[in-house]
């Protein structure tokens, strides 16, 4: 406890000056590395992989967006750092293909390269992406079962129609905006219904009615979800970052 305690002092002051930041930065390197190496599957060379860099850059965001509602500090970095750099090879991946596919393979070859190709898909990334939404399945499961909710409560509990879809999507928007109410819910471990209601509006038959939808849903904002809130943003769209 009191370290943790630490670490959310010295991430307040590295939120506040920029001495302190780099610091952080610079004493929690290893980790950063580590976190990266994880991605890679091999340790990064500094000045030599990008995505070193981008790791560094996504700390310095965690150290810039934590709050407590978001659970352990550490945890909640090496989820934005996995999903900034699934971002960067996404973005270089596509980069890197911009290029015709009737290029000739070598100078006397009749087939184009876009013949040579065999079905265009980066198993790699897909494995990559694979691996890190079911990390963040397994964490979100795990602490859901804190609250006694699992994934099928969620699908069973989820609105059937679109009035009911726009109230959650109402009510996880106020939340969204109003820490305390996710801090109310991690601390007691139970969704403050009532509040909820009176500030957002929404009735309370419909909140008690998706109870177990809601506390997945404030859950999954709360702890860097990052893969899983992408892929909410097609399902709830008018829900959006600040």
């Amino acid at each position: 406890m009191n370290e943790e305690r630490d670490i959310l002092r010295q991430v307040r002051a590295a939120r506040e000056d920029m001495g302190a930041a780099d610091a952080f930065i610079r004493t929690y390197m290893p980790f950063i590395k580590a976190e990266t190496a994880k991605f890679l599957r091999r340790p990064p060379v500094e000045g030599h992989d990008d995505e070193l860099s981008i790791a560094m850059i996504a700390f310095h965001e965690a150290i810039q967006s934590y709050s407590q509602v978001r659970g352990a500090f550490f945890k909640y970095a090496a989820m934005l750092i996995k999903s900034r750099l699934i971002d960067y090879h996404r973005k270089e991946k596509r980069h890197s293909k911009i290029i015709s596919l009737e290029t000739p393979v070598g100078e006397e070859e009749e087939k184009s390269l876009g013949e040579t190709l065999s079905d265009g898909k980066d198993h790699s990334e897909e494995m990559t992406l694979r691996e890190a939404t079911r990390e963040e399945i397994q964490e979100l499961t795990r602490q859901m079962a804190e609250f006694g909710v699992s994934l099928t409560d969620v699908a069973e509990n989820c609105p059937r129609q679109e009035r009911t879809l726009n109230a959650c999507r109402k009510a996880l928007y106020y939340a969204k905006e109003h820490p305390e109410i996710l801090e109310e819910l991690l601390r007691t471990k139970r969704l403050p219904t009532a509040r909820l209601c009176q500030e957002s509006g929404v009735q309370r038959k419909t909140m008690e009615r998706h109870r177990k939808y809601m506390v997945a849903l404030l859950l999954i904002y709360t702890n860097g979800y990052e893969i899983i809130r992408g892929h909410l943003k097609q399902v709830m769209k008018g829900v959006t970052e600040k």
